[in-house]
């Protein structure tokens, strides 16, 4: 199972360019499910299908802001069931922005897989909302579990989460560290393949990076790919993990964000 996720940066920048190189490298890859964030939806165009193609399912979020950016999800395999919940979890998060929200869905994967859970997570973006990401996180989790526990099934929890891997909110879904009295316990696809390299998926030689409004930015890797854990490890195995268009094509970024795959097995 080849699951990818990536912040497309809507249609800002030479888009017409960054176009090209993104539905020739993901329509390429084949994936078989995909989390895409500040993606343009509206009544005339929608940059998913444009980017991948008509040959996999879509949805995507309902809230979304005034440029149509917003959330989306695509499989291989029919959507059976599709959750989207809002964690406007204090007055600092803004509901004008598509940020601080969950969309989950449920596929029915061929066997081996069955059952499985997508989900991508969009927590706030802003630098000092640490305290907004933790709290985002314990609520989306539990939402998770729940649906688990409902339903059951694999979790694969796809995104741009905005946060580095030593912040509170990160260990949160490793299981590294409890939250608000609870805890859960997903495994991180790049440390677990690529433990002793850094990953980082927004870097300071990216010029749509440092050229807009991250002028200073050192690199932080904050997208990732997460297999929920059940008593012994991940209830799917995680056999190769890499970044996607971390590099300049013909001189062409195709986002201000790296993409992550990771290539999943049943065990």
């Amino acid at each position: 199972m080849r699951v990818v996720t990536m912040n497309i940066w809507a249609r800002h920048g030479d888009w017409d360019a960054r176009r090209t190189l993104l539905r020739d490298t993901l329509q390429q890859l084949s994936p078989d499910i995909v989390a895409l964030q500040e993606t343009v939806v509206t009544d005339r165009y929608d940059q998913v299908v444009d980017l991948l193609g008509t040959d996999l399912h879509v949805t995507h979020q309902w809230r979304r802001e005034s440029d149509g950016s917003g959330m989306s999800l695509a499989s291989r395999w029919p959507f059976v069931e599709v959750v989207e919940q809002d964690f406007l979890v204090t007055d600092r998060v803004d509901p004008r922005e598509f940020a601080g929200s969950l969309l989950a869905a449920r596929v029915e994967a061929p066997p081996p897989y069955g059952a499985l859970w997508f989900a991508s997570p969009k927590p706030s973006f802003r630098l000092g909302h640490e305290r907004e990401r933790e709290l985002q996180a314990v609520g989306m989790a539990a939402r998770l579990e729940a649906l688990v526990r409902s339903r059951g099934g694999h979790v694969v929890v796809a995104g741009d989460f905005d946060a580095t891997p030593d912040s509170a909110s990160m260990r949160f879904w490793a299981g590294l560290q409890s939250l608000d009295g609870t805890s859960v316990a997903y495994r991180d696809a790049w440390s677990t393949r690529r433990p002793d390299q850094p990953g980082h998926t927004f870097k300071p030689d990216n010029p749509l990076v440092t050229g807009g409004n991250w002028p200073t930015e050192n690199g932080r890797r904050i997208d990732y790919v997460w297999v929920r854990c059940g008593p012994h490890g991940p209830t799917l195995r995680i056999d190769d993990c890499d970044l996607l268009l971390d590099e300049p094509r013909d001189g062409v970024w195709a986002s201000d964000h790296c993409g992550v795959v990771a290539e999943l097995t049943a065990p």
